[in-house]
């Protein structure tokens, strides 16, 4: 048995695919003791070359090819799930790497606190691999710490829905069927959280175990935002639903209150940034997702900056051409600010969360 099974989802990730591999290769940890899984979903590029020539090159290397393409990485996670001969289960990006100790650190701190799941720190890059100065969770404010489901501050902070900062015990997860949404983005988030509510034993870690690659767009540094499609927000619109009707069986919609002030803030900005979309394929997403802003209300959310107040007031009005002018208007800001500054615009303040928490007993 291996001690760790890392499965990539692979699409047309040929650019970056031999980083990340590499990063695999270079472990601290003697990478052999890790199995690697790499699912292609009908890639057009070298990427099924590349994947190939690993597969060939170590026997721990798996190369798997879907029958069909699927646009979303849950389908090929869950194959890796299936597939998985590992003690653990880890997952990484295609176009993302891992820091030379990220194995080694996941694998002794879940075998220490005999974990359901680790979760830890993880850091931006630019596009070629440059590493930002500051990591995503304050190295000062969140030392390691046990999780749980009733502690809003911070638990909740280092909660994040990607599963590529994380370890798990496969047991754990066989044991609760706990899988990937497929089909839609946002499905780690569902994965990650499902998991959270079933646990008993989860950790953070402020060890820096991932690095997320942002993509250029000329000579500005932006997020996948910009590239999200019509499609795109019509299958996240399904994934959000999944999430939160999940929480509600639970009984957990208090703490999905302050997870949902985030994904608000988060898909908003992920709306106002895409490039992708008309204004009239922008009307129908916000009839779509009406449901999903109306939870501001129902749930005693408030908009984390004034300007998204103003469109999701607009949205709540059904007065949808208005909404997209003001959308137009915050992302021609957003162009001419810092990469840093941009980040955190698309996250609620302290503030926000103080708010929230005044309607706890509510839920």
């Amino acid at each position: 048995m291996y001690k760790i099974t890392l499965t990539i989802p692979v699409y047309n990730a040929e650019k970056y695919l031999r980083t990340l591999l590499e990063s695999i290769v270079n472990q601290t940890m003697d990478f052999r003791e890790i199995q690697i899984i790499m699912v292609d979903d009908l890639s057009t590029d070298n990427s099924t070359k590349i994947m190939d020539e690993y597969a060939e090159k170590y026997d721990n290397f798996l190369s798997v090819k879907l029958p069909q393409n699927n646009k979303i990485a849950g389908t090929a996670r869950n194959k890796g799930i299936e597939l998985a001969k590992g003690k653990y289960l880890m997952f990484a990006d295609a176009d993302d790497f891992l820091p030379p100790k990220a194995c080694e650190t996941m694998y002794n701190a879940i075998e220490e606190k005999s974990a359901d799941f680790i979760t830890a720190n993880y850091i931006n890059a630019d596009e070629d691999g440059t590493v930002w100065e500051k990591p995503i969770f304050n190295l000062d404010k969140y030392v390691n710490f046990k999780l749980s489901i009733t502690d809003y501050t911070k638990s909740f902070f280092v909660l994040n829905g990607s599963v590529c900062n994380k370890i798990f015990n496969k047991e754990f997860i066989k044991n609760h069927n706990i899988k990937f949404l497929e089909g839609v983005p946002g499905e780690d988030a569902y994965f990650t959280t499902y998991a959270f509510m079933e646990s008993k034993n989860v950790h953070y870690i402020q060890d820096i175990v991932y690095c997320y690659r942002q993509r250029n767009q000329g000579n500005a540094v932006k997020s996948v935002s910009f590239y999200c499609s019509a499609d795109y927000f019509e299958r996240i619109n399904r994934s959000y639903r999944a999430i939160y009707e999940n929480f509600k069986r639970h009984n957990q919609l208090r703490f999905y209150r302050y997870m949902y002030a985030k994904n608000m803030s988060y898909m908003l900005y992920k709306f106002i940034d895409s490039t992708l979309i008309s204004d009239e394929e922008r009307v129908k997403i916000l009839k779509n997702m009406h449901w999903f802003y109306e939870l501001s209300i129902e749930l005693k959310v408030p908009a984390a900056q004034q300007a998204q107040q103003m469109i999701i007031g607009k949205i709540l009005e059904e007065d949808y051409e208005e909404a997209v002018n003001y959308c137009k208007i915050v992302a021609d800001i957003r162009t001419y600010v810092p990469k840093q500054v941009r980040e955190d615009m698309s996250r609620p303040d302290a503030d926000m969360y103080h708010k929230i928490s005044q309607y706890d007993e509510e839920y």
